[in-house]
């Protein structure tokens, strides 16, 4: 696996530095592993978002979305695993009082040894790991002499299980108060829902249901920036089917799921599929679509058959009876599920890796360079930068007039100061796609010069074509 570590350091600085991500309350030094999406990773965020969104429910005739509560009952997360089995092995060095997550501290250390060695120590941890023995896990971390990053000794605790869902108080006194949870995932508020949902939507199998949403979990190591959060936004959808029909509908939500992430122009070079070895006790089929991002392939979806596990685990545990009438076989069931998880975030970070470009445009007469990003259209924060020439003439005006006529259709910028050169490299690394220039020819015959971000080509168009020319690049 091929990393390239300052690359990824240089897409973080370039992301501050640009208003994409910003350390989250970094005047007080910050706070780990929580980040903040500035002026510009905002609009990203949200193009992502509601790209996802329209592709899930407009573009679906028989997938509709919902926005359940961050709060659920307590009992939900009983009923779906999260209370007994949602825990990480973890292990403290004495001598640094530094917490790690087992995986995690094994991983790397398997990454600095010969490729063969390091396949054999993971498979052994993850055996260990399947069988919960965490004595062995400790044994191994001695046996290899895997030492803490901070004091350097092999001077560990022992393992032990250690549960990632936030807790809170609901309540104004805290003797009355009942434990509740920050929600780790948003499948269950589709789950407990789906009766809500097919009843009132008056919904036929098959069918889905999708939502975007926060989701919170104490990751002791979160690590690689946007990557693994403590924080972190979640665009599901369950996928709800007749039982029997589950391999058909996994086999087209992969090849559908991919087909999203292509549309976006990204080189299919840098995806795959990785099914998983060792199976969630209610999944019959699960697969992961990686990414390469410069810290090499990670995972950003999850494609998972999860069977009837959970509509069963909320009908047991609640007492109501969750089931379907299926007219079409005259047959009440409880029914299975597909599910389609992406990480917003991941997803964000996915869109950044793949449009940031280092590019060195020197000529025999003359040193230049950018850094430029190359988001697809339809996602860039600010789709068109509009230049008045000069400060003077009337241009001003004119680019005014320009900017009127198409900010009600999407994002627009406006900036008068600096050479044009200067104003077109800003633009090229917050990835705009189009800057117009107003000038005096624009006076005399109503043209402006449209410059194409990837290829920085130039040319004259009409004034009056320059929305429609970027409303058919965006939609």
């Amino acid at each position: 696996m091929s990393t390239d570590q300052n690359t990824f350091q240089a897409i973080i600085s370039h992301c501050k530095e640009y208003g994409f991500i910003f350390q989250s309350s970094e005047i007080y030094d910050g706070l780990s592993a929580v980040y903040d999406y500035g002026q510009n990773g905002a609009q990203l965020k949200k193009n992502i978002r509601d790209y996802w969104w329209k592709s899930m429910t407009q573009l679906h005739d028989n997938i509709v979305g919902i926005d359940a509560a961050i709060f659920m009952h307590p009992t939900t997360w009983k009923a779906s695993g999260h209370v007994d089995n949602f825990s990480d092995p973890m292990i403290d060095n004495k001598d640094s009082k530094k917490r790690y997550r087992v995986d995690h501290l094994i991983e790397a250390y398997a990454a600095t040894l010969p490729e063969e060695q390091g396949k054999a120590l993971v498979a052994t941890m993850e055996q260990l790991e399947a069988a919960q023995d965490y004595a062995g896990l400790k044994a191994l971390i001695e046996e290899n002499k895997i030492a803490c990053s901070v004091s350097g000794t092999v001077n560990w605790t022992d393992v032990r299980q250690f549960n990632l869902m936030f807790s809170t108080q609901l309540g104004s006194v805290t003797d009355e108060a009942s434990e509740i949870y920050l929600r780790p995932e948003t499948a269950q508020g589709i789950f407990v829902n789906f009766l809500n949902v097919q009843k009132t939507g008056r919904m036929k199998i098959p069918f889905g249901i999708a939502q975007v949403g926060k989701a919170f979990r104490n990751e002791i190591v979160a690590r690689q920036f946007i990557f693994r959060m403590r924080e972190f936004e979640q665009m599901e959808m369950q996928f709800f089917i007749r039982p029997g029909s589950q391999k058909e509908w996994y086999e087209k939500w992969k090849e559908t799921r991919m087909q999203w992430h292509l549309s976006l122009g990204i080189d299919p070079a840098k995806y795959r599929f990785k099914n998983h070895v060792k199976l969630a006790h209610y999944a019959d089929a699960a697969v992961d679509i990686e990414f390469e991002f410069p810290i090499g392939f990670k995972e950003v979806e999850g494609i998972h058959s999860r069977t009837d596990f959970d509509l069963k685990q909320h009908q047991e545990y609640s007492k109501k009876k969750i089931q379907y009438f299926d007219t079409e076989i005259n047959q009440n069931y409880v029914p299975y599920v597909i599910e389609t998880s992406i990480g917003l975030d991941r997803m964000f970070l996915l869109v950044i890796c793949a449009a940031y470009a280092e590019e060195d445009l020197s000529t025999p007469e003359k040193q230049d360079s950018r850094v430029v990003l190359r988001l697809p259209a339809k996602l860039a924060p600010t789709k068109l930068a509009i230049f008045p020439l000069t400060k003077k003439d009337g241009l001003p005006e004119l680019a005014q007039q320009l900017m009127d006529e198409c900010k009600q259709h999407f994002y627009c910028f406006y900036e008068e100061k600096d050479a044009i050169g200067k104003r077109y490299r800003r633009q090229d690394a917050v990835g705009t796609p189009f800057c117009v220039t107003i000038d005096h020819q624009t006076k005399e015959d109503g043209t402006v010069t449209i410059r194409h971000r990837d290829t920085m080509e130039q040319e004259r168009v009409p004034m009056s074509e320059v929305r429609n020319l970027v409303l058919n690049k965006i939609l």
